[in-house]
């Protein structure tokens, strides 16, 4: 029977307490900066779908700004 993250997370993680939540979220931190994962692309380049990403986070955040806030 195999369990999705989900599941687990309902029937396990979502009945521990706080603090029981934080250590193993701190563990499974921990245990991702041991294994020195990188999951963020560092290069300088950017991909057609990043600049696509840009422009479109731009455009939202500019239709919310009002034309007042820019005085």
């Amino acid at each position: 029977m195999s369990n999705t993250a989900q599941e687990i997370y309902n029937k396990v993680v979502r009945t521990m307490s706080l603090t029981e939540r934080l250590r193993l979220a701190t563990l499974i931190l921990n245990e991702l900066v041991e294994q020195n994962l990188s999951i963020t692309d560092q290069s300088d380049t950017w991909t057609e779908q990043d600049q696509l990403d840009l422009a479109s986070f731009s455009l939202q955040y500019a239709a919310l700004i009002s034309p007042e806030s820019l005085e």
